[in-house]
């Protein structure tokens, strides 16, 4: 179980981190521009799946984030472009991918709505939860080695269970795959969501911290 004073150590320690790093505030780097590049593949590939129904061009533009994933936080750590910006987009551009995909693979009937009801559902409660962190003096979740497993997951189960809808000879191998990847993905993801509501819970328990602005200035001493 994770104690009340390490989620409060974790969040002040993430805030304390980002304002140390040199160029933080920056915005266009490239790890930025590529995830703006991830960003306009989302309504593109929404549109391949549920217009013209080009699945192997959808598998393209997938792989294309997935591959913009993984390089805009390599490059960041290698080039130190490191930005709020990023740190914000990234998984959120994460969740779009996810969320289009989810939509697009429920219209067509290849994924059960209640499987889609229950990832969307998981976003949307912890996003819920943001306002009441800032209020705290809190900033957003901290991206984790599993969240971003599951993440990796879903983003991997999506192209596989596409491909096992064509005609390829591939389709028999990649079906059963994509599926055990959506299965562990869903599991993990949703298992992360929990872990995020336990620290929502403590960080609200959590006496609230005083900005030091906000703090009574001392009262002067008298000397001799």
């Amino acid at each position: 179980m994770i104690g009340r004073d390490k989620v409060v150590t974790v969040a002040d320690g993430v805030a304390r981190e980002e304002a140390a790093q040199p160029g933080s505030t920056r915005i266009l780097t490239i790890p930025n521009l590529l995830s703006v590049l991830r960003l306009a593949g989302v309504p593109l590939m929404l549109w391949l799946l549920i217009g013209p129904q080009e699945y192997g061009w959808a598998i393209v533009v997938l792989a294309v984030g997935g591959i913009t994933d993984w390089a805009d936080g390599k490059l960041a750590r290698v080039l130190g472009q490191y930005s709020r910006l990023g740190a914000l987009l990234d998984p959120a551009v994460d969740r779009l991918y996810i969320l289009a995909a989810l939509i697009a693979l429920g219209v067509r009937g290849i994924v059960p709505w209640w499987a889609v009801g229950l990832l969307v559902a998981r976003d949307l409660v912890l996003g819920a939860t943001l306002p009441l962190l800032r209020r705290r003096g809190y900033g957003p979740y901290p991206v984790t080695y599993l969240g971003k497993g599951a993440t990796f997951l879903l983003l991997y189960a999506f192209p596989l269970l596409l491909l096992g809808q064509t005609d390829t000879w591939a389709a028999p191998i990649a079906l059963p795959i994509g599926l055990g990847f959506a299965v562990w993905g869903t599991a993990l993801y949703l298992y992360t969501g929990l872990l995020y509501l336990a620290q929502f819970v403590l960080a609200m328990r959590a006496l609230p911290t005083v900005p030091p602005a906000a703090q009574p200035p001392a009262r002067a001493t008298r000397t001799s």
